[in-house]
């Protein structure tokens, strides 16, 4: 893992790409520190970051394209599998190296704050808490854009899937608001949630039976349970997708709140998405 680990982390700085993902960074960093916090004397850093969860739009897509795409469009991924570790070490490698390039502009960043802490009252403690945050959320998300990039051998096919995802993301709570909160509505809206699982199952293991199987027991368990308690249906629907909704969880630390459920969440996303992108690397090694 380490040897993946260090090839990885060479890739991205022996040519621009980790270049210029760690100077986009910081130049809207330092651009809306100086708009923020300079020019409109803000004393809350918090904003500066808050104002900037719309590059992840750009550098998760532009960094994870080629993480596993490349491999699978050059057919250098069966090289992969001849090596002396395990596929969830080569995807864990991968994932290390992209978690690097983004710290070592968040590391520059973490200096910010410090630098404002001379002219003013700065609240170190939340500017810090929010940095964290950013963190946590491109963690998730550089590991949805790595699974994305492990279905395809296009880069630009990954890097725009992996764009919709994220948009959608975005605007999932605005998107939820024009759901109707009927029990009947959230009742079909699982099963196509079921249905859209199952087929996630079928192209990663290609296995019929499995996935129709998956897709039997689960909507039979959601059939039973609305029939047996329709009243907890209402409303069902909004409330998941609500919660799935990474970067509203991302805001709460802007106001410099520290909540332990939401680093749970975000971690427990990356870990699913790694764990996703494993078994879809495994799919093609003994297809």
């Amino acid at each position: 893992m380490k040897a993946v680990y260090k090839n990885e982390l060479s890739t991205y700085f022996t040519t621009l790409t980790g270049y210029v993902f760690c100077a986009f960074l910081l130049f809207f960093a330092g651009l809306y520190t100086t708009i923020i916090c300079l020019k409109n004397q803000f004393v809350e850093f918090e904003y500066v970051l808050g104002n900037m969860c719309f590059v992840f739009f750009i550098i998760v897509p532009v960094l994870t394209m080629r993480v596993l795409a490349e491999e699978r469009r050059q057919k250098t991924d069966q090289l992969l599998y001849s090596l002396p570790i395990s596929t969830t070490e080569v995807v864990l490698g991968k994932y290390l190296a992209l978690l690097t390039v983004l710290l070592l502009p968040l590391a520059v960043i973490c200096l910010y704050p410090l630098v404002l802490s001379l002219y003013g009252a700065i609240n170190l403690t939340g500017c810090f808490l929010a940095i964290l945050a950013f963190f946590f959320v491109g963690a998730a998300f550089l590991a949805i854009g790595m699974f994305v990039s492990s279905l395809t051998e296009s880069q630009a096919l990954a890097a725009g899937l992996c764009f919709v995802i994220l948009l959608v993301n975005y605007f999932l709570t605005t998107i939820t608001g024009y759901i109707s909160s009927k029990a009947v509505v959230s009742f079909v809206g699982l099963l196509a949630v079921a249905a859209v699982i199952a087929l996630i199952i079928y192209l990663m293991t290609r296995n019929y039976y499995i996935s129709v199987v998956m897709l039997i027991v689960s909507a039979a368990a959601i059939f039973i349970t609305y029939v047996n308690n329709q009243s907890a249906y209402s409303g069902l629907l909004p409330k998941i997708l609500n919660k799935l909704a990474l970067f509203d969880r991302y805001y709460t630390f802007m106001s410099g709140t520290f909540n332990l459920t939401d680093i749970v969440f975000y971690i427990s996303v990356a870990a699913v998405f790694i764990f996703l992108s494993v078994q879809s690397l495994e799919k093609r090694r003994w297809s």
